[in-house]
C-alpha cells in the first residue's frame, strides 16, 4: 500500500531537453486529485521548486538542493539542513583554481541557495573532487549540474524528515528518479523506480526499472503501481 509519491524532476519527468513531459503533469494531477501526496525532489532552488509545485499542481511540499532544504505545503517554513560556510569556502577555492586556467565557473542561482552551491558542467567533476579533496564538502554530479553540499546530506536522508512532517513513513512512498543523487531516495522509499535512462547505480538500487525513458518511464511506473495507491 502506498500513500505518497516523490519524484525527481530533470531526467525523470522531463525529456532529454529538460522540458517537462506534459503527460507527467496529467499523471501527477490525477494522483493529487485522488488524495495522493506528491512531492517534488530536485537539486534546484526553493523558489523554483515553489513555482513548479504551483504550475504542475501539487500541494507544495518539496525537497530542494539535493536534500539541503525541504518544505511542507505552500505555507510551510523551509527547513535548511546542513551548513553552507564550508561550501562557500570550497567554491572560492574552486573558482580560484579554474580562474588560473582561464575558466570561469557558471554558477546557478547562488544567491537563492541556502544549503549547497551549484554550477554548470563545463569543468570535469573528477577534477573538482581532486581540487576539493581536503575540504569537508561532497561533490555531486547530477548529470545536469555539479553541486557542492554538506557531506551526508541527500534526498534520501531528507525523505524521512519530510515524511514524518507529513504524518507518513518513508515506506509509504513510491520514489522515481534517474541520477546518482536519486539513489538513496529510491532505496529509502517503500518502492523505488528508475526510468530507463537512469544511471547504472540508480538502476541497481531500484525495485523496478521502467522500459521507457524520461517522462514516459515515469508514467509507465505510476501506472504499474497504481493499484498500490488505490489500496491505501
Amino acid at each position: 500500500m502506498l500513500k505518497a509519491l516523490i519524484t525527481d524532476i530533470d531526467g525523470t519527468i522531463t525529456g532529454p531537453d529538460r522540458r517537462i513531459h506534459t503527460g507527467t503533469i496529467e499523471t501527477i494531477r490525477s494522483l493529487v486529485d485522488d488524495g495522493v501526496e506528491v512531492v517534488l525532489a530536485s537539486g534546484n532552488t526553493s523558489c523554483l521548486m515553489d513555482a513548479l509545485c504551483k504550475m504542475i499542481g501539487t500541494k507544495g511540499s518539496f525537497i530542494a538542493e539535493n536534500g539541503g532544504v525541504y518544505r511542507i505545503g505552500f505555507t510551510g517554513t523551509p527547513r535548511i539542513i546542513g551548513e553552507q560556510t564550508a561550501v562557500r569556502i570550497a567554491l572560492e577555492v574552486l573558482q580560484a583554481h579554474f580562474s588560473r586556467k582561464g575558466v570561469e565557473l557558471t554558477l546557478y542561482s547562488p544567491t537563492y541557495r541556502f544549503a549547497d552551491q551549484a554550477f554548470a558542467r563545463t569543468v570535469p567533476a573528477d577534477e573538482v573532487r581532486e581540487v576539493l579533496r581536503d575540504h569537508p564538502v561532497q561533490v555531486i554530479d547530477t548529470g545536469f549540474a555539479i553541486h557542492l553540499q554538506t557531506p551526508g546530506i541527500n534526498k534520501g536522508t531528507t525523505l524521512p524528515l519530510l515524511a514524518e512532517a507529513l504524518g507518513l513513513k518513508p515506506e509509504d512512498f513510491l520514489a522515481v528518479g534517474d541520477a546518482v543523487n536519486d539513489t538513496r531516495m529510491i532505496q529509502v522509499a517503500g518502492i523505488g523506480i528508475a526510468v530507463a535512462n537512469a544511471h547504472p547505480d540508480t538502476k541497481a538500487a531500484a525495485d523496478y526499472v521502467a522500459e521507457n525513458k524520461y517522462g514516459d518511464g515515469f508514467i509507465e511506473s505510476v501506472k504499474k503501481y497504481s493499484s498500490y495507491f488505490r489500496a491505501r
